[in-house]
């Protein structure tokens, strides 16, 4: 057994991390001594280990623990997964120094290795091989969920670029969309989400109808709704401005799922629908909720 300060010695985590690991039990102490002092053994040292791995990687606290605490959580495979991650993490970094190094001799060079998204189509290509059933009641058949993809792959810099902006680095884009479609089998069976696409294929049932026709603002008006509780308009009216309906791979998922045509008309909906929704009745739902 060790005490609190051994440990940060040995690992060098600090002490007052371990006592928040304790805290927020991510890290419990095998035992407290009457006096107050945390002993720590060593199933609790590997269990240390693991989490200073996840770290590594740049796993948020609560993802850890999430992990963790899984009832169907393995060890041997998280190692491997680990090992896999750090592996190309390595690599980003070590293609990143050399990068480095010539531009600090001053030579003239481009590279964008940096924006590589090899991990991201190997998870997406893993998704589709054991998934099979939930990528076609998601995306209507293999060959859509196939021809996104191969979107991505058609614009790899530019997609791998945002991925940098917004996520830090492809591996923490990788890792989100990860979480994503782990998430897919509980979301396509949830109530709010089933009646989400029941609205967009009545939406997008006769796509020859006027966008503007009242018969069409009426099921506008319903979606938003219905989705009032998880988005509201302000956080509707930001999606259709910035162009999402139409945007790089969602147009052509949609128009698979509803018909060639569908974003266009979706989005021609929804800008008839804010036309007609003052800022004063946004700015009165400013306070709702927005997820």
């Amino acid at each position: 057994m060790k005490t609190i300060s051994q440990v940060a010695q040995l690992t060098g985590v600090s002490v007052r991390t371990l006592q928040y690991y304790d805290e927020i039990n991510l890290l419990k102490p095998a035992a407290v001594t009457d006096a107050g002092y945390r002993m720590y053994d060593e199933a609790a040292l590997e269990r240390l280990q693991q989490i200073l791995f996840f770290r590594e990687l740049d796993f948020r606290l609560k993802e850890i623990k999430e992990i963790m605490e899984n009832p169907e959580y393995d060890k041997q495979e998280v190692f491997r997964k680990q090992k896999k991650m750090i592996r190309a993490k390595r690599d980003r970094l070590t293609r990143l120094l050399k990068l480095l190094d010539k531009l600090e001799k001053g030579e003239d060079c481009m590279s964008f290795d940096a924006f590589d998204l090899t991990e991201y189509f190997e998870l997406m290509e893993n998704f589709k091989q054991q998934n099979e059933e939930e990528v076609i009641r998601v995306w209507g058949s293999v060959e859509n969920y196939e021809r996104l993809i191969n979107k991505v792959k058609a614009d790899e810099q530019r997609v791998g670029e945002l991925a940098v902006k917004y996520y830090g680095s492809t591996e923490n884009y990788t890792r989100v969309i990860e979480e994503g479609l782990n998430k897919i089998p509980d979301i396509i069976n949830d109530a709010w989400t089933q009646k989400t696409n029941a609205l967009y294929r009545k939406l997008t049932g006769d796509l020859t109808r006027d966008a503007r026709s009242e018969e069409v603002q009426a099921i506008v008006r319903e979606l938003m709704e219905h989705t009032q509780g998880r988005v509201n308009k302000q956080g509707w009216k930001k999606l259709v401005e910035s162009g999402f309906y139409t945007g790089h791979g969602i147009k052509e998922e949609n128009d698979a799922l509803y018909g060639a045509g569908a974003s266009e008309f979706m989005e021609a909906a929804m800008k008839e629908y804010f036309s007609h929704i003052s800022p004063e009745e946004l700015a009165d739902e400013a306070g709702g909720p927005e997820k």
